[in-house]
């Protein structure tokens, strides 16, 4: 999921749209108490962001006017924050007092996530595949690049994915090495 880096001026705009559902520029000046100019600046940053779009209203003869509203990734980036809830599962499964139990419930998860960043084909070079993995995880908010070191290639995270949870418990991470793993069906050495 993408989460984007918004100040707080970003944040005020996108609740005014989930509270007013669709508005015009006027009606954001009247509402924040700004220039249209910085209005549409900072309208203009959100819709590049993909958070608002804006449509074409016509009533009656003459010029159309814009209405926005925010999108669905907008209603997301204010609604997900799943972090509390990942922390309290993550603790509950290491909980789980049956070592075969626990070890099935983690499989479960490795393997969904794997399902979730796959579709790689096996058939296709190392180098091919972690190009996939990188599209796959970036097109989910993970920054990552793959460079090339010594030969082979390095799948770099930009920040962690889950550090919330790297912090109180480090199987987090071997849990994602074992993903990457198994979409790319490579052995892989985490640094």
């Amino acid at each position: 999921m993408l989460r984007h880096s918004l100040d707080e001026g970003d944040q005020q705009f996108l609740q005014l749209l989930r509270s007013q559902q669709e508005t015009t520029i006027p009606a954001l000046c009247d509402a924040v108490g700004v220039t249209a100019t910085a209005v549409r600046q900072r309208l203009s940053r959100l819709q590049g962001l993909g958070l608002v779009d804006r449509e074409a209203v016509r009533v009656g003869r003459g010029r159309p006017f814009h209405r926005y509203i925010l999108t669905e990734a907008g209603h997301r980036e204010l609604g997900d924050n799943f972090a509390e809830l990942a922390m309290m599962l993550w603790e509950s499964v290491g909980e789980i007092e049956e070592p075969e139990i626990r070890s099935r419930v983690l499989e479960r998860i490795r393997d969904q996530l794997a399902r979730r960043y796959g579709g790689i084909a096996a058939d296709r070079s190392l180098d091919a595949r972690m190009g996939s993995l990188q599209s796959s995880l970036s097109a989910r908010g993970f920054q990552v690049d793959v460079i090339q070191r010594d030969g082979l290639p390095v799948l770099r995270e930009h920040h962690c994915p889950y550090h919330e949870l790297a912090a109180v418990d480090a199987g987090i991470c071997e849990l994602e090495q074992q993903v990457f793993e198994a979409v790319l069906g490579s052995p892989l050495t985490l640094t």
